[in-house]
């Protein structure tokens, strides 16, 4: 065997080694980079400064702006909100499975001062980034309105062990992050969600990213790193061993 190649084919297992490792990380992690990316990375614009440009942006922009809504929804606890998103799971010897997928949200209005847009919270890429109200407990905590699915869920995949739900809400008193297209029709300007939905956020940019890092968001950085360096060296070694073993 040529030296170079036993130096390329070791490469090439070490950089695949680094890339499985680096992937699995950030699944692991639970961060969502593709929508840091995309939120943290567009141009930041008030509402009110769209109507007074000259030139529309050709990418997708942040907006920011206030909610203003004339009929929210109202929550149990008397709260006004424009999304409400929960999410109820249990867990069954198969892993978790869903009993609950329920998303309600009203049109509003994304405001400042000089302008507002309208944006239809239905049509929002999920997660809503926002801080999430979470439960966790067992199945017979759950309200009377979930035994029948659980019980149903019982016969079928066996003994369910635990429970857990998730809300997320916009409020009518937030103030929102809105990653938006911009357009410009014969009515003036509007706003469209760009591929995948708007992406919606309650919190401000930094609070923004550091949720959207995952609760094990310290795993970030190296697993990134692990994945580019195996990514390339994966390239390397295969390539090298190509071009030994044709000659």
């Amino acid at each position: 065997m040529p030296p170079a190649l036993v130096l390329a084919l070791p490469a090439a297992l070490l950089g695949l080694a680094l890339l499985v490792g680096g992937v699995l990380a950030l699944r692991g992690s639970g961060a969502r980079i593709r929508m840091a990316r995309r939120l943290g990375g567009a141009r930041e614009m008030k509402v009110g400064t769209l109507f007074d440009a000259t030139g529309l942006p050709p990418r997708p922009v942040r907006l920011t702006g206030r909610v203003r809504c004339a009929d929210p929804l109202v929550s149990d606890n008397d709260e006004r909100l424009v999304a409400w998103h929960r999410d109820v799971e249990v867990r069954t010897r198969d892993g978790w499975r869903s009993i609950e997928h329920r998303r309600e949200t009203r049109s509003f209005e994304l405001w400042d001062h000089d302008g507002a847009l309208t944006v239809d919270p239905a049509q929002a890429a999920e997660p809503l980034i926002a801080i999430p109200h979470t439960w966790n407990g067992s199945p017979a905590d759950l309200d009377a309105t979930y035994q029948p699915a659980i019980a149903r869920l019982e016969t079928e995949a066996g003994p369910i062990t635990a429970a857990r739900a998730e809300t997320r809400m916009i409020g009518i008193i937030d103030r929102l992050l809105v990653l938006a297209r911009v357009e410009r029709d014969g009515a003036g300007v509007r706003i469209q969600p760009p591929p995948g939905g708007y992406l919606i956020s309650t919190m401000e940019l930094d609070e923004a990213m550091r949720l959207l890092g995952g609760p094990h968001r310290r795993w970030v950085p190296v697993a990134v790193l692990a994945t580019l360096c195996g990514g390339l060296l994966t390239a390397i070694g295969l390539a090298a061993t190509v071009v030994i073993g044709l000659r």
